[in-house]
Protein backbone atom coordinates (compact mmCIF):
# COMPACT_ATOMS: atom_id res chain seq x y z
CA UNK A 1 0.00 0.00 0.00
CA UNK A 2 1.19 3.47 -0.78
CA UNK A 3 1.67 5.87 2.11
CA UNK A 4 1.57 9.62 2.20
CA UNK A 5 4.89 11.44 2.04
CA UNK A 6 5.33 15.14 2.62
CA UNK A 7 8.40 16.35 0.82
CA UNK A 8 10.36 19.25 2.38
CA UNK A 9 11.19 20.55 -1.04
CA UNK A 10 8.73 20.40 -3.80
CA UNK A 11 9.20 19.52 -7.41
CA UNK A 12 7.78 20.38 -10.81
CA UNK A 13 4.28 19.09 -11.40
CA UNK A 14 2.86 18.62 -14.82
CA UNK A 15 -0.71 18.02 -15.95
CA UNK A 16 -0.92 14.78 -17.92
CA UNK A 17 -3.57 16.12 -20.28
CA UNK A 18 -1.36 18.46 -22.30
CA UNK A 19 2.30 19.38 -22.59
CA UNK A 20 1.90 23.12 -22.06
CA UNK A 21 0.26 22.79 -18.68
CA UNK A 22 2.97 20.32 -17.65
CA UNK A 23 5.55 23.01 -18.30
CA UNK A 24 3.84 25.66 -16.15
CA UNK A 25 2.59 23.95 -13.03
CA UNK A 26 4.62 23.30 -9.88
CA UNK A 27 4.01 20.50 -7.44
CA UNK A 28 3.78 22.20 -4.07
CA UNK A 29 1.77 20.04 -1.73
CA UNK A 30 1.60 16.37 -0.77
CA UNK A 31 3.09 14.07 -3.39
CA UNK A 32 1.63 10.72 -4.24
CA UNK A 33 3.63 8.14 -2.35
CA UNK A 34 5.60 5.11 -3.38
CA UNK A 35 6.45 1.99 -1.44
CA UNK A 36 9.42 2.46 0.85
CA UNK A 37 12.64 1.52 -0.89
CA UNK A 38 14.84 -1.15 0.60
CA UNK A 39 18.08 -0.06 -1.10
CA UNK A 40 20.45 1.00 1.69
CA UNK A 41 22.37 4.24 1.83
CA UNK A 42 25.93 3.13 1.35
CA UNK A 43 27.56 5.74 3.54
CA UNK A 44 26.05 7.68 6.39
CA UNK A 45 26.51 11.43 6.29
CA UNK A 46 28.66 13.01 8.93
CA UNK A 47 26.99 14.34 12.04
CA UNK A 48 29.96 16.52 12.97
CA UNK A 49 28.17 19.81 13.47
CA UNK A 50 31.46 21.59 13.98
CA UNK A 51 32.60 20.79 10.46
CA UNK A 52 29.12 20.61 8.99
CA UNK A 53 26.66 22.99 10.64
CA UNK A 54 22.96 22.25 10.31
CA UNK A 55 21.85 24.86 7.78
CA UNK A 56 18.67 26.92 7.80
CA UNK A 57 17.38 29.96 5.89
CA UNK A 58 19.26 32.32 8.21
CA UNK A 59 22.66 30.65 7.91
CA UNK A 60 22.75 29.00 4.48
CA UNK A 61 23.66 32.03 2.38
CA UNK A 62 26.58 33.09 4.56
CA UNK A 63 27.75 29.49 4.71
CA UNK A 64 27.74 29.04 0.93
CA UNK A 65 29.27 32.46 0.34
CA UNK A 66 32.29 31.31 2.34
CA UNK A 67 32.14 27.70 1.13
CA UNK A 68 32.35 28.62 -2.55
CA UNK A 69 35.58 30.54 -1.97
CA UNK A 70 37.36 27.38 -0.86
CA UNK A 71 35.57 24.76 -2.96
CA UNK A 72 35.99 25.70 -6.59
CA UNK A 73 35.14 22.37 -8.19
CA UNK A 74 32.65 22.65 -11.02
CA UNK A 75 32.58 19.25 -12.73
CA UNK A 76 30.71 16.22 -11.44
CA UNK A 77 29.73 12.79 -12.69
CA UNK A 78 26.36 11.25 -11.88
CA UNK A 79 26.36 7.45 -11.86
CA UNK A 80 22.95 5.96 -12.64
CA UNK A 81 21.48 2.57 -13.40
CA UNK A 82 21.33 3.62 -17.06
CA UNK A 83 24.86 5.01 -17.40
CA UNK A 84 26.95 8.02 -16.41
CA UNK A 85 26.17 11.71 -16.86
CA UNK A 86 28.85 14.41 -16.74
CA UNK A 87 27.82 17.87 -15.59
CA UNK A 88 29.53 21.25 -15.78
CA UNK A 89 28.36 23.60 -13.01
CA UNK A 90 28.37 27.31 -13.81
CA UNK A 91 30.60 29.58 -11.76
CA UNK A 92 28.19 32.44 -12.45
CA UNK A 93 25.54 30.82 -10.24
CA UNK A 94 27.93 30.48 -7.32
CA UNK A 95 25.46 29.64 -4.56
CA UNK A 96 23.86 26.87 -6.58
CA UNK A 97 27.23 25.50 -7.73
CA UNK A 98 28.53 25.55 -4.14
CA UNK A 99 25.35 23.88 -2.89
CA UNK A 100 25.63 21.05 -5.42
CA UNK A 101 29.32 20.52 -4.62
CA UNK A 102 28.55 20.57 -0.90
CA UNK A 103 25.79 17.97 -1.24
CA UNK A 104 28.08 15.87 -3.41
CA UNK A 105 30.81 15.93 -0.75
CA UNK A 106 28.22 15.07 1.92
CA UNK A 107 27.16 12.04 -0.21
CA UNK A 108 23.60 13.30 -0.17
CA UNK A 109 22.72 12.10 -3.68
CA UNK A 110 23.71 8.48 -3.04
CA UNK A 111 20.66 6.27 -3.64
CA UNK A 112 18.32 9.11 -4.43
CA UNK A 113 16.30 8.70 -7.61
CA UNK A 114 15.15 10.13 -10.88
CA UNK A 115 11.63 10.31 -9.53
CA UNK A 116 9.78 12.34 -12.17
CA UNK A 117 10.44 11.83 -15.87
CA UNK A 118 8.53 13.05 -18.90
CA UNK A 119 9.64 12.04 -22.38
CA UNK A 120 10.72 14.96 -24.55
CA UNK A 121 10.63 17.29 -21.56
CA UNK A 122 12.62 16.72 -18.34
CA UNK A 123 14.19 14.20 -15.98
CA UNK A 124 13.99 15.30 -12.34
CA UNK A 125 16.14 13.83 -9.58
CA UNK A 126 17.55 14.20 -6.08
CA UNK A 127 14.67 12.85 -4.02
CA UNK A 128 13.41 9.49 -2.84
CA UNK A 129 10.66 7.94 -0.79
CA UNK A 130 13.28 6.12 1.27
CA UNK A 131 13.23 7.44 4.84
CA UNK A 132 17.03 7.54 4.82
CA UNK A 133 16.85 10.44 2.37
CA UNK A 134 14.66 12.41 4.75
CA UNK A 135 17.09 11.69 7.57
CA UNK A 136 20.02 12.92 5.48
CA UNK A 137 18.15 16.15 4.78
CA UNK A 138 17.49 16.62 8.47
CA UNK A 139 21.20 16.30 9.24
CA UNK A 140 22.22 18.75 6.49
CA UNK A 141 19.46 21.26 7.19
CA UNK A 142 16.29 22.86 5.93
CA UNK A 143 16.91 25.86 3.70
CA UNK A 144 16.13 27.42 0.32
CA UNK A 145 18.35 29.18 -2.19
CA UNK A 146 17.59 32.43 -4.03
CA UNK A 147 16.72 32.38 -7.70
CA UNK A 148 19.46 33.47 -10.09
CA UNK A 149 17.79 33.62 -13.47
CA UNK A 150 19.43 36.61 -15.18
CA UNK A 151 22.77 35.12 -16.22
CA UNK A 152 21.72 34.62 -19.82
CA UNK A 153 21.34 30.85 -19.55
CA UNK A 154 18.38 29.19 -21.26
CA UNK A 155 16.58 25.92 -20.67
CA UNK A 156 18.21 24.35 -23.70
CA UNK A 157 18.47 20.61 -24.08
CA UNK A 158 20.94 19.41 -21.45
CA UNK A 159 20.48 22.35 -19.07
CA UNK A 160 20.50 21.44 -15.38
CA UNK A 161 18.14 23.59 -13.33
CA UNK A 162 16.78 23.80 -9.80
CA UNK A 163 13.05 23.59 -9.09
CA UNK A 164 11.42 26.09 -6.78
CA UNK A 165 9.84 25.13 -3.49
CA UNK A 166 6.38 25.32 -2.00
CA UNK A 167 3.33 27.16 -3.33
CA UNK A 168 3.62 29.98 -0.77
CA UNK A 169 6.83 31.11 -2.39
CA UNK A 170 6.32 34.23 -4.53
CA UNK A 171 10.05 34.64 -5.16
CA UNK A 172 10.35 31.02 -6.32
CA UNK A 173 13.21 30.25 -3.98
CA UNK A 174 15.01 27.13 -5.11
CA UNK A 175 14.73 23.70 -3.54
CA UNK A 176 18.40 22.84 -2.88
CA UNK A 177 18.22 19.05 -2.79
CA UNK A 178 16.64 18.51 -6.18
CA UNK A 179 17.41 19.27 -9.80
CA UNK A 180 16.06 18.60 -13.25
CA UNK A 181 17.72 18.13 -16.62
CA UNK A 182 16.02 19.37 -19.78
CA UNK A 183 15.72 16.48 -22.21
CA UNK A 184 13.41 18.16 -24.71
CA UNK A 185 14.85 18.52 -28.19
CA UNK A 186 15.02 22.22 -28.95
CA UNK A 187 14.88 23.06 -25.25
CA UNK A 188 12.00 23.97 -22.96
CA UNK A 189 12.12 27.75 -22.94
CA UNK A 190 8.72 28.18 -21.29
CA UNK A 191 10.70 27.52 -18.09
CA UNK A 192 13.13 30.40 -18.68
CA UNK A 193 13.01 33.04 -15.98
CA UNK A 194 11.29 30.81 -13.44
CA UNK A 195 14.01 28.36 -12.46
CA UNK A 196 17.74 28.77 -11.89
CA UNK A 197 19.93 27.10 -14.51
CA UNK A 198 23.21 26.27 -12.82
CA UNK A 199 24.90 23.85 -15.20
CA UNK A 200 24.69 21.69 -18.28
CA UNK A 201 25.27 18.11 -19.34
CA UNK A 202 28.60 17.76 -21.16
CA UNK A 203 28.36 14.00 -21.69
CA UNK A 204 25.57 11.50 -21.26
CA UNK A 205 22.44 12.95 -22.86
CA UNK A 206 21.85 9.52 -24.37
CA UNK A 207 21.49 8.30 -20.78
CA UNK A 208 18.87 10.97 -20.10
CA UNK A 209 17.04 9.93 -23.27
CA UNK A 210 16.86 6.37 -21.94
CA UNK A 211 15.68 7.51 -18.52
CA UNK A 212 12.76 9.58 -19.81
CA UNK A 213 11.63 6.75 -22.08
CA UNK A 214 10.73 4.40 -19.21
CA UNK A 215 7.14 3.70 -18.27
CA UNK A 216 5.73 5.83 -15.43
CA UNK A 217 2.69 6.01 -13.20
CA UNK A 218 0.08 8.77 -13.22
CA UNK A 219 2.40 11.23 -11.44
CA UNK A 220 5.32 10.53 -13.80
CA UNK A 221 7.25 8.42 -11.28
CA UNK A 222 9.10 5.60 -13.10
CA UNK A 223 7.60 2.17 -12.52
CA UNK A 224 11.19 0.92 -12.45
CA UNK A 225 13.21 2.74 -9.78
CA UNK A 226 16.09 4.66 -11.36
CA UNK A 227 18.75 5.27 -8.74
CA UNK A 228 21.58 7.72 -8.57
CA UNK A 229 24.21 5.39 -7.20
CA UNK A 230 26.61 8.21 -6.44
CA UNK A 231 27.77 11.63 -7.57
CA UNK A 232 31.46 12.43 -7.56
CA UNK A 233 33.68 15.37 -8.44
CA UNK A 234 35.82 14.89 -11.54
CA UNK A 235 38.67 16.83 -13.16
Amino acid sequence: MKVLIIFFSFCLFFNCEDKQSKQKRILNKNEKVKKEISSPVKKEVSRDTTEFPVLDDKTAMDFFLEYEKHNKENKVRIYTDFGDIDILLYNETKFHRANFIYLTKRNYFTDTQFYRVINNFIAQAGNSDDRKTARKRKVIGKYLLPTDTKRGFKHDRGAISMPSSEIDNPYKLASPYEFFIVQQHGGSHTLDGDYTIFGKVTKGMAVIDKIVAVKTDEVDWPLQNIYIRKVEIID
